[in-house]
């Protein structure tokens, strides 16, 4: 018998990591096509930050809400009339994007293109920071055996967005050279196995010397601490001034030009948000002077996060979580994670 009532970490007003509180809330209620999980770990992503301090309001301003968009959970209830692939008790995450289904985008199987009704879990719709959460059973994805509750929590954003953004829109090949800024974000860190993995060279920034260590341990081959040196000036030196292939790109601000100029002749920048701002001006020379590409790229599909779910299995790919908090301590959590002082995934564990 599922309970009525569960803890979750809500907030009723936009504002700094003050406005989250731990309190009961209502079970979700599930309608035809819903499943219901019981949530044992959910990672935190800068969108949490973003929606919380109202620098974008997905949910419209409908108080309270739930934040969390990647969990690691259990299934345990379906909804009315619901098929679904996995029986009761599989351990699960999920796809946390939930697009409309309907429109030209989706019906051609861009889901992540949606034009009509794009929404995340956790942004736009009750998430995870909670003892129990909904979402379309369509979405799940079953865990293998040695894939930690925890390590779920940290997969699919960071992991599908890279993914995505390397292999479906970059054409990663082998070879090719890449520059990976802010090595100490959850994309970063997962772009640098994926480059890795497909047989690329990378370059990677971060702005201390500790967490470019870490990076190293990800197997990045050279790293550049962009608060000692110019990174553009220090790419074009390593590289004889040819520049790089491909550059990974989601801080924005002046990061967006600098990238740029790190890219040879031909090369393409891919972009997947704004993290530091999304106002950029570019020297539009260098892009038909050397016939440059700029490619966006938006979270991923369903497809991307299934073909990885095997190589997180084993080992080939490895989420990298920097420190755990009860779900109760979401706020400090918030604090921690604003800071900037972690290098991998930081995770709310939720207590049954």
């Amino acid at each position: 018998m599922l309970p009525k009532k569960m803890k979750a970490s809500i907030f009723e007003r936009y504002g700094g990591p003050e406005v989250l509180h731990y309190t009961d809330f209502p079970v979700p209620e599930l309608s035809r096509g819903e499943a219901l999980i019981k949530v044992h770990a959910v990672g935190l992503n800068g969108y949490d930050l973003m929606a919380r301090a109202g620098r974008y309001k997905p949910n419209k301003g409908k108080f309270p809400h739930i934040l969390g968009g990647d969990f690691g959970g259990e299934l345990v209830a379906l909804g009315p009339e619901t098929a679904c692939d996995f029986p009761l008790g599989t351990r699960v995450t999920s796809w946390w994007i939930l697009p409309c289904g309907r429109c030209e985008q989706c019906m051609a199987g861009h889901y992540n293109r949606c034009a009509r009704d794009y929404r995340y879990l956790g942004a736009h719709e009750h998430g995870a920071y909670a003892e129990y959460v909904k979402l379309p059973a369509d979405h799940l994805i079953a865990l293998v055996p040695n894939v930690s509750y925890e390590s779920a929590a940290a997969f699919p954003n960071p992991f599908g967005t890279a993914w995505h953004m390397l292999i479906d829109r970059g054409r990663l090949q082998a070879g090719e050279t890449v520059l990976i800024n802010s090595a100490s974000s959850g994309v970063s860190m997962a772009a640098i196995q994926i480059c890795k993995l497909a047989g690329a060279y990378v370059y990677t920034t971060s702005s201390a010397d500790w967490k470019l260590e870490k990076a190293k341990a990800l197997n990045a081959d050279e790293t550049i601490n962009y608060n000692d040196v110019d990174f553009t000036d220090e790419i074009m030196k390593r590289t004889n001034k040819r520049g790089v292939d491909l550059v990974v790109e989601h801080v924005g601000g002046d990061f967006l030009d600098k990238s740029i100029r790190c890219l040879t002749r031909g090369g393409r920048l891919i972009t997947v948000g704004g993290t530091k701002s999304y106002e950029c001006s570019i020297a539009v020379n260098y892009i038909f002077h050397k016939e440059l590409q700029i490619i966006g790229s938006n979270s991923a599909t369903k497809h991307d996060l299934e073909v990885m779910m095997p190589l997180l299995g084993n080992g080939k790919l490895k989420t990298v979580i920097d420190r755990v908090f009860p779900l109760s301590e979401a706020t400090e959590a918030h604090r921690y994670l604003e800071s900037a002082k972690q290098f991998g995934k930081v995770i709310l564990r939720v207590e049954h």
